[in-house]
């Protein structure tokens, strides 16, 4: 499966090696390297005592690289990958099991769950499109786990995990800390930043922590000048028309009117000029956590914590090639309000010799946003029928002629989610030769979105001498709706649903010392997951002559709710719009007589997932290790479900699962007196049943998700820590990813998954590192610098043909430099020292590059200052 072009695995390890850790033939340690407490097998322990892949970036790495939020630890994983558009808007992938780029505009009516948990402490919080970006405020570590977690996590643990683990209250004593930076982005706005923890023990038995945090992140990408109209539509471009990406456009996308005469028709642009700014994707994110912690008695503690983040970014984090980097044109002023609260509690103690530990939380979170829609004009065959003129875009025998008018569309996106979670689990006596953990888990997540796809333009055009603009429209009453109407002038669609994710589990894993140096690991996981959908996607199509009739939409409340009848949408005739049963379904059109067969009322699973491992601990030094272990993701209800295709295809109601079976040698090795450390691990992913969106009009002219392919992915991944004895003061860090992804066969009917391809987010080389030296002043100052670099390989946006897009390899560099002594330190800084405009991600869903840049060279100072 490996390509003959590659550089084996072996060589670029050892190239990687060299580069990380220099000549590592060195004399005896100057010093150990700092042990690193996780609870990755929920349990703490070193990351060199248990037998998985994890890595840990520890308070001191994250101050020490300035990490605050999502895109900054993201840089420093290597292996760990992302699809998103900016803050609030990514969806995490690790080791290359990705197949699709989240639409946001999509995200709750069709987006795929995510196969990358991501916990804050221990709440699961993973969503459609929209990850939590919790600013990295008093973190204590972020926590990665590669491969498959389902047994102790569950789902969407599926290609691994992810866990922000903030600061807890202690009782060492009263101290605290304030931080203050400042920051300049050439070509962009200046960013300044504030944080404050305090911890106090109040009385013998309660603690508590706080901590206050604003940063205000300057834009650097410029809405540049521009203007657009609808001649650039889909509908008229013809088949063979070259996409910037090299897909040609083939005969089933060529546009309806394809080679019209257009020499009669008026287009209006849309124009920004009074819209252009620069540096306009600025960035705030404020917020804060209070926690406490109770001593009940010797033997049990509550720790309660509450914490409230509000971010709110306008503009956009992506450009636009064709204007070069960091230059886009926008038409409608793209905005994010996104705010969330989350109260948890823990209750930890012992019963006997029984460790237990109940775990519980509630998120609130909600997000405003205005995206810019323009860009779907280049794939929306159906646009210019809602902003031009009805003998434009269906003049009968005649060429068409008339108006149309700006496609400035913009889309107003409220997204609420609320996820409650409980865990109880009980862990065993740690120096006992067998050794359990078990537990129950339970989540509850409710997920309203409404979208309003917005065409301003719809309101002035000529609908067949009969009217201007569209009749009122109004939703569908079968079930939720969020709104009885009318929508709002100009609102041509609307997506209004609510998605449901009920969960259950009941985990164990047990670990049994078969000889002092040799251990079986055994773990399992049943879990009963329900995903239910319900509300509506409303259309507008017969709105143009005729009082809204509910046309061409789809009643999804009416699809799934099992009520055993289905009223058939497709006709403009009210009197058409027929409610069948099973007692007519002989007459009923073939997708409603589906939906009547097999429909089900919620994409439901369950089962029972599994893990063996075996370590071998020759020394205390060293830890080898082979796993096998499984994970899944969720299905979801399909929106056009029943959809007809070509030879017998019919678009499933519901996905089913994808599940990953990973093979792992692994390995852990502390060596030279511990001044060197290399971990790593090989590993081999089968994926079945990799679940994708497609929008093949073949087979239906909506979005769909299906089960689409099966897959493989090779990799080798690894870190290495050094601290030679020939030079006190330095320590070398390096990690490293390699993956080999390949499409091995396509399940669904569609030319748009292709035999051979490699899966999306999934560059083949990726690497991180850094040097950190501290040395004494005469001053009783200690000083240090640090220079480090992240390079990685090009990898593709997409598993589908017409959306993907490379994304190109990047090399950034920076330098960190400072003095402290034991109450404060100051620090100077440069990242991205060459300027490199890093290509994070790419998005060409609607055959334009729209490519996610890493912010340009920013300079700055920051200052700590500890306090008792």
């Amino acid at each position: 499966m490996l390509s003959r072009n590659k550089l084996n695995l072996a060589t670029r390890a050892a190239v990687l090696a060299s580069v990380a850790g220099g000549s590592l033939t060195s004399a005896s340690a100057y010093a150990q390297l700092e042990e690193v407490i996780v609870t990755a097998t929920k349990r703490s322990a070193s990351t060199q005592d248990i037998p998985v892949s994890v890595q840990a970036l520890g308070e001191n790495t994250l101050n020490d690289m300035g990490v605050t939020n999502f895109e900054d630890y993201l840089v420093q994983l290597p292996g760990v990958t992302a699809g998103g558009s900016g803050p609030g808007q990514n969806t995490i992938y690790i080791r290359g099991v990705a197949s699709t780029t989240p639409n946001l505009t999509t995200a709750g009516v069709a987006g795929l769950s995510p196969n990358v948990a991501l916990y804050l402490d221990e709440q699961p919080l993973a969503q459609p499109g929209r990850n939590l970006d919790v600013y990295a405020a008093d973190m204590n570590r972020i926590e990665v786990l590669a491969g498959p977690q389902g047994t102790l996590f569950g789902a969407s643990s599926q290609a691994g995990t992810v866990r922000l683990i903030t600061n807890k209250p202690d009782f060492s004593g009263t101290y605290g800390k304030m931080k203050l930076g400042t920051a300049f982005t050439k070509g962009g706005e200046m960013s300044n930043s504030v944080e404050g923890m305090l911890n106090m023990p109040v009385t013998e038995k309660l603690a508590l922590r706080g901590v206050v945090y604003v940063d205000r992140m300057g834009g650097y990408i410029d809405n540049v000048a521009g203007t657009l109209n609808a001649r650039e539509s889909a509908r008229f471009r013809p088949e063979g028309t070259m996409r910037a990406n090299g897909v040609p456009v083939s005969a089933q996308r060529e546009g309806f009117q394809a080679g019209a005469d257009l020499s009669d028709v008026t287009f209006i642009d849309a124009d920004n000029s009074t819209k252009t700014e620069d540096d306009f994707n600025d960035t705030t994110y404020s917020g804060f956590r209070l926690s406490g912690l109770y001593t009940i008695n010797a033997d049990w503690d509550l720790q309660v914590s509450h914490m409230q983040q509000q971010l709110d970014s306008d503009g956009v984090f992506f450009s636009d090639p064709e204007l070069g980097d960091y230059n886009v044109t926008r038409f409608q002023p793209d905005s994010i309000d996104d705010e969330f609260s989350n109260t948890a509690w823990t209750l930890t103690g012992r019963i006997g010799e029984l460790e237990v530990l109940y775990s519980g939380a509630f998120t609130d979170r909600q997000t405003d946003q205005l995206v810019d829609y323009a860009d779907y004009l280049f794939v929306g065959q159906y646009l210019p029928y809602y902003i031009c003129d009805s003998s434009v875009s269906y003049p009968g025998d005649a060429a068409p002629s008339g108006t149309c008018q700006a496609p400035d569309l913009f889309v107003g996106s409220t997204t609420k989610t609320e996820v409650s979670t409980h865990e109880i689990r009980l862990n065993t006596a740690e120096d006992r030769r067998i050794r359990a953990t078990v537990g129950a888990f339970y989540s509850d997540l409710e997920l309203k979105e409404r979208n309003d796809f917005t065409y301003p333009g719809s309101t002035q055009i000529d609908g067949y001498g009969v009217q201007t603009g569209f009749s009122p429209n109004f939703p569908f009453t079968t079930g939720y709706r969020s709104d009885e109407g009318p929508f709002p002038d100009g609102v041509i669609f609307r997506n209004d649903v609510r998605r449901t994710d009920e969960q259950m589990g009941v985990f164990g894993e047990v670990t049994m010392d078969i000889t002092d140096d040799l251990a079986l690991t055994l773990g399992a996981r049943w879990y009963d997951i329900e995903v239910g959908l319900e509300g509506s996607a409303n259309a507008s199509f017969c709105n143009l002559f005729q009082p809204d009739s509910n046309s061409f939409g789809t009643d999804i409340s009416d699809l799934y709710n099992g009520d055993g009848q289905i009223t058939f949408r497709g006709t403009c005739d009210p009197d058409a719009q027929i409610t069948y049963t099973l007692d007519n379904i002989e007459d009923a059109p073939d997708q409603v007589a589906a939906a009547l067969r097999e429909a089900p009322t919620s994409a439901q699973t369950d089962g029972v997932i599994g893990k063996i491992s075996l370590s071998y601990t020759p020394t205390q030094d060293q830890l080898w290790f082979v796993t096998l272990s499984e994970g899944f993701r969720p299905g979801l209800l399909n929106r056009p479900g029943g959809a007809a295709g070509p030879n017998g295809y019919q678009v499933p109601f519901a996905l089913d699962t994808d599940d990953v079976t990973n093979y792992e040698l692994g390995w852990k090795l502390d060596l030279l007196d511990q001044s060197l450390r290399f971990n790593g691990s090989l590993f081999f992913v089968d994926i079945e049943r990799l679940q994708t969106t497609i929008f093949d009009p073949s087979i239906t002219n909506l979005f769909f998700s299906d089960n689409a392919a099966n897959a493989e992915v090779m990799g080798l991944e690894g870190s290495l820590d050094w601290a030679p004895a020939s030079l006190p003061g330095l320590v070398v860090t390096g990690s490293f990813s390699m993956l080999d992804t390949e499409i091995t066969e396509v399940l669904t009917p569609t030319n748009d998954v292709r035999k051979g391809d490699s899966l999306a987010f999934a560059p083949e080389f990726q690497a991180t590192v850094r040097a950190r030296y501290n040395w004494d002043l005469n001053n009783g100052l200690r000083a240090h610098v640090m220079p480090h670099l992240a390079y990685s390989d090009e990898s593709f946006s997409d598993i589908i043909a017409i959306n993907r897009q490379t994304v190109d390899s990047w090399l950034m560099l920076g330098f960190t430099a400072g003095v402290s002594n034991t109450q404060w330190t100051a620090e100077v800084y440069v990242d991205n020292l060459t300027n490199e405009a890093a290509e994070l991600s790419n998005n060409f869903v609607n055959d334009r590059d729209r490519v996610t840049l890493a912010r340009p060279m920013t300079g700055g100072v920051r200052f700590t200052w500890n306090f008792e």
